[in-house]
Formats: structure tokens, C-alpha cells, sequence
């Protein structure tokens, strides 16, 4: 039951990867797109910057989620997952309660999911 574990924190990580690519390199092209609506469109050129500088943060906790995933000790596992794991979900209920709702679908729903799972299927 492992495995479930380790996939869910897997996913944590790529949307991580995939929020500090959209942050960092497609902010004015893509991130338009996706963030349709949240904020006028001459917008992205002036944020650039602000919009890079969290993904490069969001990098951060790919890395770690990562890192955690390359860890043989079970405590230390457990241990640096959660606390990566638990980031995300702070960050995610964060930004559903202060910028949009569906942050908390998107990001804080699969981090509490990897953290029970983390919980229930590891020693």
C-alpha cells in the first residue's frame, strides 16, 4: 500500500514542477490562459517578475517532495514527505481562503490526500 503513497507525493511533485515552469517560464503566454479572468490581461507583463519569483518557491517543493521520494530510511521518509506535503496543503488552503477556491481542489485536496495516505500506509 505503499505505492499509493509514493504515487500521490509523485503527483504532488509534477504539478509542482508544472505550476514553476507556468510561473517562471509562461507566464505572459500560457499562464494567460490559464488564468483567465483572475486578473486583466496587461497585467502579466507587469508580474512577471512576482509571478517567477513564486515559482521558483513551488520549485522548491517539487525538490523536496522529490527528495523525499529518494529516501530508503522509513522515519526520515515519513518525516520529510509530510513536512513537504504539509507546505503544499498550507499553501493550498491559503490561497483557496485568499485568491481562488479551486486552489483548494487543485492543490490542497492532493497534498491532504498524499499526507493521509503517507499516514495510513507507512511505518
Amino acid at each position: 500500500m505503499k505505492v499509493i503513497a509514493l504515487i500521490l507525493i509523485a503527483v504532488v511533485a509534477l504539478e509542482h514542477l508544472y505550476i514553476l515552469w507556468l510561473e517562471m517560464f509562461a507566464w505572459t503566454t500560457r499562464g494567460k490562459k490559464v488564468f483567465k479572468g483572475s486578473m486583466p490581461e496587461e497585467m502579466f507583463e507587469k508580474t512577471k517578475t512576482l509571478a517567477a519569483n513564486q515559482g521558483l518557491y513551488n520549485g522548491f517543493l517539487a525538490a523536496g517532495l522529490i527528495w523525499s521520494l529518494c529516501i530508503q530510511d522509513p522515519v526520515w521518509f515519513k518525516n520529510i514527505s509530510l513536512f513537504f506535503l504539509s507546505c503544499v496543503g498550507v499553501a493550498g488552503i491559503y490561497g483557496g481562503l485568499t485568491a481562488s477556491k479551486s486552489i483548494l481542489v487543485v492543490q490542497a485536496l492532493p497534498a491532504v490526500l498524499a499526507i493521509l495516505a503517507v499516514l495510513l500506509f507507512t511505518s
